[in-house]
């Protein structure tokens, strides 16, 4: 039968992983960006300030723009050692030099003031501008691929120094007799074979190895602006039309976060 390993703040690696699934970061007077709830243990003194802090506004300035995800966000700083994970996802680190990166809001955990985080075009997704190291979730590991290519939209995890896609539909697929019987009964949802995200021009695809998302949480919920992709409210006030119709097969909170 095998040890269990027990870690103390000497054992700890730093800023790299204790297992799969788990992540270490460690702070020496320094600050991380930190999605809410994915800190699961710390050793040290570490605080742990809302995005809005008065006395954070020049990071700010610098390092998170993005509204909307705001409240889902905190920075933490001090020295020690911070523990963080996903529900037993696969957690990783990835490292940026002078590029960008979008990814699915969700799965992105922290990173290092030295990048710039941004709203993305695409709903759901942010962007990562700059040189430094973050920390990101999937459901299985992360596979990259380089464009063109064609990709299930629920095994996408983000994209770098690459163009955003554009939707691509099997024609033959989607006015066949499966795609028939899903039209008229909603049965058998969207599938990867009848819709895919096109990527095209240098850059890299990161893909999660499962065709499953993370089941989403409440955050980055798209605001009612007129204009924006995805978003519900004020478009259908001012154009005297409700919420956009759903899919057949129903896309679910895809659907929502692509503005589809």
């Amino acid at each position: 039968m095998s040890t269990a390993v027990i870690h103390d703040p000497a054992t700890l690696p730093s800023d790299d992983n204790v297992n799969a699934y788990t992540f270490c970061v460690e702070l020496k007077g320094s600050q991380w960006f930190l999605q809410k709830g994915k800190m699961i243990a710390y050793y040290g003194r570490i605080d742990f300030n809302g995005i809005g802090h008065g006395r954070l506004d020049r990071l700010m300035r610098t390092s998170f723009h993005s509204p909307l995800h705001a409240s889902d966000w905190v920075v933490a700083e001090g020295s020690g050692k911070m523990l963080l994970a996903d529900r037993a996802f696969d957690v990783n680190s990835f490292d940026l030099a002078d590029g960008n990166l979008t990814i699915r809001s969700g799965n992105l955990l922290a990173y290092q003031p030295s990048l710039a985080l941004k709203q993305s075009i695409v709903p759901g997704f942010l962007t990562l501008i700059g040189t430094g190291k973050f920390v990101a979730a999937s459901n299985g590991p992360v596979v990259f691929m380089e464009p063109p290519i064609r990709v299930d939209p629920q095994a996408l995890v983000g994209w770098a120094d690459c163009p955003s896609p554009c939707h691509h539909y099997d024609h033959s697929y989607t006015t066949g007799v499966m795609g028939g019987v899903r039209a008229l009964t909603g049965i058998g949802g969207a599938s990867g074979e009848e819709h895919q995200f096109e990527f095209a021009g240098a850059g890299t695809v990161l893909l999660q190895s499962s065709e499953a998302l993370m089941p989403e949480q409440p955050i980055g919920t798209v605001g009612a602006e007129p204009g924006v992709p995805g978003s519900h409210g004020s478009a259908g006030a001012a154009g005297g039309h409700g919420s956009a119709p759903r899919l057949p097969g129903q896309l679910g909170d895809l659907q929502r976060r692509f503005g589809l």
